[in-house]
């Protein structure tokens, strides 16, 4: 059963049970990153972190499916012990059906072994306008509204993490001024929902990645679209940059926030495949390797370091997975990915 409601404070120590061994970081500092930043509303009295054991692993997740789907071979195990049986997120789309249920039964089996669950929302119309591959999204703002709102609704009460619409602000080269302004309006609408019907999520805007946009202006972007209502940012969803590059790239972000707008906001870092950095390329670059696992902190400014894009998952018809589809499982690229080569 879920473990009720603590205070930060309070919270603290149970904190560690997230770390893997040999990545615990001070109280102090976790109190610092967790508090400091939180918005002035209700949302400052969720605490997801401390409501749960750790982070939840999906047991139906594409690796998972596949490793179980496919024992004879000889990719298998290792996909099974090295992605599987790691946490990380689930992706939520057009493709999920029904999302109160969807999202209802993914985080009340969460809730059920005490474990927060990561969510990633991607359904904004107009998805990925500049990038193209993961195309899509809801038909209009109003039809996007309905959806965000279950999905907000089917979390309730229970704990959870929530990234809403990786890409969408830096995509803003392939909208006009007027896309922005309805773009900004459902991302702040969608943090609405979610502070009123889901009050222990924390939500994360996202701020992409550090060779995208410069910091000043993602800061810009950020405030734009509400980020001063989130819990905070999150970077490098789906691409491979440095788990260092990143957070140098996310406390300039936040310098520029505090410059700006007088606040700053927690940030968090996918690490999923970043363990051998970039090569310039994000669409399926080879040699790629999987980076840290899913933790509290992570050294430079991180208020956590997670696998919020799942390794062997295609970016699209491009690179070493020419031919699949964004989101498709490609187990040889999944099985490279662990070894790096």
């Amino acid at each position: 059963m879920r473990r009720v409601l603590r205070t930060l404070a309070a919270a603290t120590a149970s904190a560690c049970l997230l770390l893997p061994l040999g990545a615990a970081q001070s109280s102090a500092t976790v109190q610092s990153s967790a508090t400091a930043a939180t918005p002035s509303s209700a949302a400052t009295l969720a605490d997801p972190i401390g409501m749960t054991s750790g982070f939840y692993t999906d047991p139906h997740s594409n690796p998972a499916a596949w490793a179980a789907a496919n024992p004879g071979d000889g990719r298998a195990a290792a996909i099974r012990d090295n992605i599987a049986s790691r946490p990380m997120a689930r992706w939520f789309g057009a493709w999920s059906g029904d999302i109160g249920a969807a999202v209802g039964s993914y985080v009340g089996a969460a809730d059920a072994a005490d474990k927060l669950p990561v969510l990633i929302a991607y359904n904004i119309p107009g998805r990925d306008a500049c990038g193209g591959h993961s195309g899509g999204g809801a038909g209009t703002p109003a039809a996007y509204h309905s959806w965000i709102s279950a999905f907000a609704s089917a979390i309730g009460t229970r704990p959870a993490l929530v990234v809403i619409e990786p890409d969408s602000l830096g995509d803003f080269s392939c909208l006009t001024q007027a896309q922005i302004k309805e773009r900004n309006a459902m991302l702040r609408g969608a943090l609405a929902q979610f502070r009123d019907r889901a009050p222990n999520t924390w939500t994360y805007l996202d701020a992409g990645n550090p060779a995208w946009i410069g910091a000043s202006t993602m800061a810009q972007h950020l405030d734009g679209a509400g980020v001063r209502e989130a819990h905070g940012f999150s970077l490098n969803i789906s691409n491979y940059f440095g788990t260092g590059e990143n957070t140098a790239y996310g406390n300039a972000v936040n310098g520029a926030l505090a410059a700006s707008y007088g606040y700053t906001r927690p940030y968090v870092v996918d690490t999923s495949r970043n363990g051998n950095g970039s090569n310039g390329e994000w669409c399926n670059p080879g040699g790629r390797r999987i980076g840290a696992t899913s933790q509290l902190g992570g050294g430079g400014g991180a208020e956590m370091l997670l696998w919020l894009k799942t390794p062997g998952e295609s970016d699209g018809d491009c690179g070493v997975g020419g031919g699949s589809a964004a989101g498709q499982f490609l187990p040889e690229v999944a099985y490279k990915m662990i070894f790096g080569y």
